[in-house]
């Protein structure tokens, strides 16, 4: 009973640990143009990737993401955007992205991918602000600069100024978003202890 109770524990640990690293990025800067047709950035800086940090006033790179049509609420007291035509990219620049492949007159395609499921828009700062604040948030996929597809979450924070957002600008604040990736480490370790855990089984089976 206490070898049962050891193989299901190892079963559910060693996936979690699997997947317990990820990349996070950090957008920060650029615009938005926002309508009930969609929201599309303009211009926002990538700030940090996977542990790479920009200097104080330098980027790494941009960050550029869009959405598709409002499906819900409204563009001023927050609702839903879809994620048909959609799209999020990330965009490394200069020596610092020679350690990537594809690595290519100074830039590479570092993310590329877009929204899945629905986007939510949702209004942050408190009634009767005359700064109003929003968190675009969504689940998008993509590919990474090796080939792997991968799928994470970001929110994108927003702020715009009495009247801005009636005539579509939006300025982004910052933008988080977190690509969960397997180490190659942690994937070694999930490989050896299924093949002990099919081993522990066959030597049970064998014995009764």
């Amino acid at each position: 009973m206490r070898r049962v109770v050891v193989l299901a524990l190892l079963a559910l640990a060693l996936p979690m640990a699997a997947w317990a690293s990820g990349i996070d990025i950090v957008n920060q800067f650029g615009s938005i143009s926002a309508s009930a047709a969609g929201i599309v950035s303009t211009g926002s800086e990538l700030k940090q990737f996977n542990g790479y940090t920009a200097t104080p006033g330098h980027s790494l790179g941009t960050v550029m993401f869009s959405t598709g049509a409002l499906t819900s609420g409204s563009l001023l007291g927050g609702g839903t955007f879809s994620s048909t035509g959609s799209s999020f990219t990330v965009v490394g620049k200069g020596l610092w992205a020679k350690g990537f492949q594809g690595f290519s007159h100074g830039s590479v395609v570092l993310f590329s991918g877009s929204f899945v499921g629905p986007i939510t828009w949702t209004l942050t700062s408190p009634p009767g602000s005359k700064s109003l604040t929003y968190a675009l948030s969504g689940t998008i996929t993509g590919m990474l600069w090796n080939g792997q597809t991968v799928t994470g979450t970001t929110t994108q924070n927003i702020f715009t100024v009495a009247g801005q957002l009636q005539n579509g600008i939006g300025h982004i604040s910052i933008g988080n978003t977190n690509l969960p990736v397997p180490e190659p480490g942690t994937l070694g370790l999930l490989g050896t202890g299924l093949v002990g855990i099919a081993g522990m089984f066959r030597r049970k089976l064998i014995g009764q």
